[in-house]
């Protein structure tokens, strides 16, 4: 190995060592939360795209962890950024972690790469631009990375909470 190989592969380590302490940070936090809430929940973490995950499951069928989730995954994303402060207080670091509960951005992920797989087919059909509605910039990256696939380019448009992705032709 030459010296530039090992010190990539060092730094790679490092990345991960951080994601990883990232995440043993945010399921400490969220267990405290589940106990504070009294829902029964396992936490999941791993490392998905040079960013920490964690994720709250459930093996019963209750809809406790439902909760956590709220409408439209409002409830789901106050927390995670919650979480975030709450990793950036122990580590002194901004955040990137990903934060699921009972599967529910693993769904909505599946739902929106389809809607972007159909925009982006719809656009090189017609040869014009396809227009979304307003998203969240978790289901805008989705859409993006969808239309991406399909060969095709988007961009974000208009001012939060309002921005929407538009589909470009070729």
């Amino acid at each position: 190995m030459t010296e530039g190989t090992t010190s990539a592969a060092a730094e790679g380590a490092d990345i991960l060592t951080r994601l990883e302490q990232e995440g043993e940070i945010a399921a400490d936090y969220l267990e405290g939360l589940l106990d504070i809430a009294d829902l029964d929940g396992d936490i999941d973490m791993d490392v998905e795209a040079d960013r920490a995950s964690v994720s709250i499951i459930s093996d019963s069928k209750s809809r406790d962890l439902q909760k956590l989730v709220g409408r439209d995954g409002e409830v789901l994303e106050a927390l995670q950024e919650l979480t975030r402060l709450a990793v950036h207080r122990e580590t002194g670091d901004r955040s990137r972690l990903m934060l699921d509960i009972a599967g529910y951005r693993a769904g909505k992920r599946a739902e929106l790469s389809e809607l972007g797989a159909k925009a982006a087919a719809e656009a090189k059909s017609s040869g014009e631009s396809v227009r979304l509605q307003p998203m969240t910039p978790f289901e805008r990256k989705v859409v993006h990375d969808a239309v991406k696939a399909a060969g095709l380019r988007s961009e974000s448009e208009g001012e939060e909470p309002e921005r929407f992705v538009v589909v470009l032709p070729a």
